[in-house]
């Protein structure tokens, strides 16, 4: 099922996503996807990071976890 968002953008932000999509020749709805996906993913990444360098004695470096996750 798909949801629709209708957020309010800055002109600079706008041209900068029209640049992109046409050099790219991906879609918007594509670009912006990607985007969120790419963010939800990092944000979880160093949320998990963060609790494993808390109960760890060895210091994870981000490879560490990339490779835990993966």
């Amino acid at each position: 099922m798909k949801n629709t968002i209708t957020i309010t953008l800055l002109p600079s932000l706008k041209i900068a996503i029209d640049e992109l999509t046409e050099a790219e020749g991906i879609a918007t709805d594509g670009l912006i996807f990607k985007a969120l996906e790419d963010y939800i993913f990092i944000h979880k990444f160093r949320a998990l990071r963060s609790q494993l360098m808390k109960k760890a004695q060895t210091r994870y470096t981000d490879e560490d976890i990339f490779e835990m996750v993966s």
